[in-house]
């Protein structure tokens, strides 16, 4: 019996372009000038070990940023760039009213997460929310689902994994949780009628 889902965030339940191309095509700073960042400091920041803020100060100038970190974060975290799918609400809603409890999991740095939680109101639609930024570990690590189990007390076969990459969905079931490659909206609304 299904007591408990956790859904994916990008990809899933918020959508956006990669920043890192935004970045090239409206700022033109190309990607082959912020990749080492993103490959490097900002897989750091992702697990909580680095405060993006402050290794994106060593960066922004040689980018050719002028406005500031709070700038550059605003437009990164942009609502006219990154959309949640309102859909979800209402079935996410209409889980909870019949007593399965609903989780967000998403590997994002602290500030994205506190962005999308708390300013864009994620944190009212679920009964939890685990980020790799204060997980300390992120998907598809077994490190980052036994925390899921270890602060919520779910039994394991009591909860399906829902996630739009396949190597999270795949570390998910070697975990030992049931598991759903998200396709799209019509396919996780059908399921989740089933629950």
């Amino acid at each position: 019996m299904t007591k408990a889902l956790i859904l994916d965030a990008d990809g899933m339940i918020v959508h956006g372009e990669r920043f890192s191309n935004r970045l090239a095509r409206e700022y033109g700073i190309s990607t082959e000038v912020t990749g080492p960042f993103f490959r490097n400091e900002f897989q750091l920041c992702v697990v909580g070990k680095l405060d993006l803020k402050k290794e994106l100060r060593k960066y922004l100038k040689q980018w050719g940023w002028k406005d500031g970190v709070d700038a550059f974060l605003d437009c990164w975290f942009s609502e006219k760039h990154t959309a949640i799918d309102k859909r979800f609400k209402t079935t996410i809603q209409a889980l909870r009213a019949k007593g399965v409890k609903i989780y967000l999991a998403t590997n994002n740095e602290k500030y994205r997460t506190d962005n999308l939680v708390e300013k864009r109101g994620l944190s009212n639609w679920f009964d939890g929310v685990f980020s790799s930024a204060y997980v300390s570990s992120k998907k598809p690590d077994a490190a980052f689902f036994q925390y899921i189990l270890e602060k919520t007390g779910m039994k394991k076969e009591a909860v399906v994994f829902w996630d739009d990459d396949v190597e999270n969905t795949e570390g998910a079931a070697a975990f030992g949780f049931r598991t759903e490659l998200y396709q799209n909206f019509e396919q996780f609304k059908e399921k989740a009628e089933s629950y």
